[in-house]
């Protein structure tokens, strides 16, 4: 068995549905220029707010990757 370099990189997904689409969307998007996407942390939620609603909602996600 090898040994394995790692990479965290930290993104900001949004969502007008929820706080797990908001991680899925950051997730689908950070795959589709990274490779060997492994896992994540989220680090942050939030949202913004629009006369008294939740308009977004917004998660500071960390993903880790394998180095090729």
């Amino acid at each position: 068995m090898s040994d394995h370099v790692y990479k965290l990189i930290e993104v900001v997904g949004s969502s007008t549905t929820s706080s797990d689409d908001a991680i899925r969307n950051a997730i689908t998007k950070a795959s589709e220029s990274l490779d060997n996407v492994g896992w994540f942390e989220v680090q942050q939620t939030r949202g913004h707010v629009e006369n008294g609603e939740i308009a977004h909602f917004q998660v500071i996600v960390k993903v880790g990757f394998r180095l090729d």
